[in-house]
């Protein structure tokens, strides 16, 4: 059996399933992916030094296909030990077949290898867009498994074209977020099952 890639399930199966969940007639007005952003946090009590943030970029490089950017404080917090200028995060932005492998990868290869996985959160911005922590760099497959002092997180963020959350949730679910069960979900297939076992009380004599 033919793998068919991700680019080609958002043009066709996709799209299908997405404008027939919404009610769209025009396959031209479907929400589709617009951008993906990862990014990373460089804590400096546990990841200072060139090694590290060394490290950091490298593993960005390797999971996302693409050079990332570091990122700087605008100003310096005395609390936080941060100097204006200072590094303290990478982020990397992914558009077109670069976002589309990442999303192919992440979600066939990586989620699945976080443990004690339980679903993602349903909770998506108000506008259609998603964003998801990640505690272990290393659940992607191009990563050497690290000392458990290399260990960072990642926070993935899914921008999408949607104008609601509805439209946004239809498209990550077609895409293949597993998505935590609703209460109203739950709620529905226990209302559901009560009524196939009436229906089944019906016909027994």
């Amino acid at each position: 059996m033919t793998y068919e890639s991700l680019h080609d399930r958002l043009k066709g199966k996709i799209a299908k399933n997405v404008a027939k969940k919404l009610g769209i007639k025009n396959v031209n007005a479907v929400p589709t992916i617009e951008k993906v952003v990862i990014s990373t946090g460089i804590n400096k009590s546990k990841m200072d030094g060139k090694e590290m943030k060394k490290y950091v970029i490298e593993s960005l490089t390797k999971i996302s296909g693409q050079q990332p950017v570091t990122t700087k404080a605008k100003k310096a917090i005395s609390n936080f030990k941060t100097r204006e200028g200072m590094v303290i995060g990478a982020m990397v932005t992914l558009r077109g077949k670069q976002m589309e492998n990442f999303l192919d990868r992440f979600l066939s290869y990586g989620l699945p290898r976080v443990r004690d996985f339980r679903g993602a959160s349903n909770k998506l911005d108000g506008h259609g867009n998603y964003s998801i922590g990640i505690k272990d760099h290393s659940i992607f497959p191009e990563i050497d498994p690290p000392d458990a002092k290399q260990i960072f997180g990642l926070q993935i963020q899914i921008t999408t074209t949607a104008k609601t959350d509805e439209e946004g949730r239809a498209l990550l679910e077609e895409l293949g977020v597993p998505f935590r069960k609703r209460q109203q979900d739950v709620k529905k297939e226990k209302d559901d099952n009560s009524i196939d076992d009436k229906d089944d009380s019906t016909h027994t004599s």
